[in-house]
């Protein structure tokens, strides 16, 4: 599967799983057996990821999973109750068709992990589910007056549970924002990165799908924006790419190890 690929909008219903196939999306979803799809589901209408989006790559994803696989849609509303919202913007008549389940993220059986590499957290409370799951990514491209733009990674914020980041007197997810908000997406990914993302840009004229990072600096692009001045998008480049490099010297320094050489370790 290549990093990604934008192609031009024409309607959810045929751009979509065109998209998919030309990316070869099935492969990734035959080899898995919990999927996750994550659309933004928040109070910003603007920023709510469509129903009819979420729902063509949902009929894609059910006619190549395997018939052990699971799927959830799921979010962590920031400042809502999120199973209003999936109500009152289609998410609960969606699953009910389909027969998938949807989850509150900040109500989820959560794990505590702790990361040296965190810029600003000890540790997070994630939401176990995701960690054992193929997360898809589903944002809605937006302009965004905290974090400069909306994309498939500061669209894992959701992933932090409001019951232990929110406010005492408030339902917003207070506690994440202690320091500038790019520190908190940068934080909640290295719990995990989203696995792969499709990113309405209807509204710009396109969709996009592929590799998380390497969609938000296209996306970034389609609102007039270079991705090096979106400030969490550059801190996340900077770490990531660095723990990308440092993993591909290992794996060369193991192809690299005679027969020999490793008997003796």
């Amino acid at each position: 599967m290549t990093k990604g690929v934008s192609i031009k909008f024409r309607s959810y219903e045929t751009t979509v799983p065109k998209l998919l196939e030309l990316i070869k999306f099935e492969r990734a979803i035959e080899k898995n057996t919990s999927i996750i799809l994550k659309p933004a589901v928040n109070q910003k209408d603007a920023m709510n990821t469509p129903v009819e989006f979420v729902e063509e790559v949902l009929k894609f994803c059910l006619k190549h999973k395997k018939p052990e696989t699971s799927i959830f849609i799921a979010e962590g509303s920031d400042g809502a109750e999120t199973m209003d919202l999936f109500e009152s913007l289609g998410y609960k008549t969606l699953s009910e068709k389909y027969q998938v389940g949807l989850l509150d993220l900040n109500q989820a059986e959560i794990e505590e992990i702790q990361d040296g590499n965190f810029t600003k957290f000890e540790s997070i409370r994630y939401p176990k589910l995701l960690l054992n799951s193929f997360i898809v990514s589903l944002p809605k491209l937006s302009q965004d007056g905290e974090l400069e733009m909306q994309g498939s990674l500061s669209n894992m914020l959701g992933a932090f549970p409001s019951r232990y980041y929110q406010g005492l007197f408030a339902r917003k997810k207070s506690k994440i924002r202690k320091w500038p908000l790019k520190y908190a997406v940068h934080d909640i990914l290295r719990c995990k990165m989203p696995d792969f993302t499709v990113i309405d840009a209807s509204e710009q004229g396109a969709i996009l799908a592929g590799f998380p990072l390497d969609m938000d600096k296209q996306a970034a692009k389609l609102l007039g924006k270079e991705w090096k001045d979106v400030q969490h998008l550059r801190l996340i480049d900077e770490d990531f790419e660095q723990a990308f490099a440092q993993e591909a010297a290992k794996e060369a320094q193991v192809s690299t190890t005679s027969p020999s050489e490793a008997s003796k370790k």
